[in-house]
């Protein structure tokens, strides 16, 4: 693990696009600071850039550092919730513009799995996670299902957890600074 943890920091520092495995489902991803390389993977999975992409963080501290002020009830939905969730938070901030909702919103996901941890780790920034589709297709359920044309596309495959089935994709909840909580997937 820790040779494919250093081989995808050298691309994601250089600016690259990494396919890679998360706590729910594989994952393209960049470093979050990153414009352009955020603006390749939406071209990668020909998406329209006004649909947000979700971020993994490796802990509530590197949270704090990129949400303005995150709402209360959010430590309570990280420290209990059963299941990987996404929560969406309110003015973003030190995050490439173009991961930014029109709404001025960020999904950031507190990751739990050992990889996605010290990779996030050792990049010291949020990583970029969305699945590995293009856009309107489904979720592919294992490595195996992952489209060709991704797989081209994308500078570095990590090469670990490969046969094993994918989870499914995490919860998403929308807390807003006003404390108002919206679950928009379970």
């Amino acid at each position: 693990m820790k040779e494919e943890i250093e081989k995808a920091l050298e691309v994601l520092k250089k600016g690259g696009i990494i396919l890679y495995p998360t706590d729910t489902v594989w994952g393209i991803g960049c470093d979050a600071t990153n414009a352009e390389a955020v603006d390749r993977i939406y071209k990668l999975k020909k998406r329209s850039d006004s649909k947000a992409m979700i971020c993994l963080v490796n802990s509530v501290k590197m949270l704090e550092q990129f949400i303005n002020s995150v709402p209360e009830p959010a430590y309570d939905i990280i420290d209990h919730a059963q299941q990987p969730t996404t929560i969406i938070y309110d003015n973003p901030i030190k995050v490439a513009n173009n991961l930014v909702g029109e709404d001025d919103t960020l999904a950031i996901r507190v990751v739990k799995e050992q990889f996605c941890e010290n990779l996030i780790y050792k990049l010291r920034r949020p990583l970029v996670s969305t699945s590995a589709n293009i856009s309107g297709e489904p979720t592919p359920n294992s490595f195996a299902q992952i489209a060709p044309e991704i797989l081209k596309g994308v500078d570095y495959v990590v090469n670990l957890h490969q046969s094993k089935t994918s989870g499914k994709p995490s919860a998403i909840i929308k807390i807003g600074n006003d404390r108002t909580v919206k679950v928009i997937r379970k």
